[in-house]
């Protein structure tokens, strides 16, 4: 990154109007960072400029609309930002950024909040910004780490991790995030972070179907442990990285909480699977994105390819996409957990 930049106070531009874009914008608008806000939606603009609320997300969040500069152009919110953060579902981020200039992009630090996979070749966003758009490692940044939306607009304490092939990158972005409310950590694990965020998506799913199963904590927990064995065995084989820390919260951290918490829209996806629920309907009731499923497929033809054995992401591989019975492909999967 240009060494303006990392003087300079960043401008901030954010792509995204859900829930995580939300908590996001109320965070940095909250440690007195400016904020550019793509909005595709107009009414929705007028809604939050007249009530200081997001009125389709996490109405109960209070903005700071003073320091707002809200727009449905997203070419318009690029050019009068330094770094753009890219929040939105990974099954809708082509589409969603269709309309951009990609010119705008160059000497901008772009900054990733999406957790999953974005192009018919599985890539992260991190490396759809790389291989296809061709932006340095040196202007990349993955934002990771178990925060829900939720908790996070409710001021509870969180932990965001900001990773990037260069430190000096992505301590100067944690600067802006860092509050009483959120304590930032720093990494040069790119790959990991992003992961990481990806597959824990896949295993909070398959502990939301296996709860609506009928199958108790004890089966759970194991299933939890093989989750994390599996999604560091698949890092450690694809992507080494000698300053990984699998323990620490991006890694286990985020899987722990996606798997378990009452906010996660993937156990409670998967939980409705359980019940019987087509993949269909569960997501039309829902009325949220459950990443977890779109990531079961790239996961498993990405394992596929790099021949990496990831039983649990075969075995939801199996129910979601063969329409397997989930009775008989969890049973079988318990027979070979340790």
């Amino acid at each position: 990154m240009h060494s303006d930049l990392i003087e300079k106070k960043l401008r901030y531009g954010l792509i995204g109007s859900g829930s995580w874009a939300t908590a996001l914008v109320k965070v940095l608008s909250d440690t007195g960072n400016r904020v550019n806000w793509y909005i595709r939606n107009s009414d929705n603009i007028d809604f939050i400029k007249e009530f200081g609320r997001n009125r389709f997300y996490l109405r109960s969040a209070a903005l700071k609309t003073d320091m707002l500069e809200m727009s449905d152009d997203i070419n318009e919110v690029v050019l009068n930002s330094d770094a753009v953060i890219f929040c939105v579902p990974s099954a809708y981020f082509l589409a969603q950024i269709k309309p951009l200039d990609n010119a705008l992009l160059k000497d901008k630090l772009l900054i990733s909040a999406t957790k999953g996979f974005v192009s018919n070749d599985h890539l992260t966003v991190a490396e759809y910004f790389h291989r296809v758009l061709g932006i340095p490692f040196s202007r990349i940044v993955v934002l990771g780490g178990p925060t829900h939306a939720e908790e996070v607009a409710m001021e509870k304490l969180s932990y965001l991790t900001f990773a990037s092939k260069h430190i000096e990158v992505s301590g100067k972005v944690s600067e802006s995030f860092s509050s009483h409310y959120v304590k930032v950590v720093c990494s040069t694990d790119i790959y990991g972070v992003e992961y990481s965020a990806a597959m824990k998506n896949v295993y909070a799913v398959a502990v939301g179907l296996c709860h609506s199963l009928g199958f108790g904590d004890n089966f759970i927990s194991v299933l939890v442990t093989g989750a994390y064995n599996e999604m560091v065995r698949f890092l450690n084989s694809t992507h080494p990285d000698s300053s990984r820390i699998p323990s620490r919260s991006a890694y286990l951290g985020d899987l722990l909480v996606t798997c378990y918490s009452q906010f996660s829209r993937n156990r409670t996806f998967g939980g409705m699977i359980g019940k019987g629920y087509s993949v269909v309907s569960a997501h039309t009731e829902m009325n949220m994105v459950a990443e977890g499923y779109y990531a079961t497929r790239c996961m498993y033809e990405i394992a596929k390819r790099l021949n990496v054995e990831l039983p649990i992401v075969n075995a939801m591989y199996q129910i979601l996409y063969e329409e397997k019975s989930p009775h008989y492909v969890v049973n079988h999967l318990a027979s070979i957990l340790k």
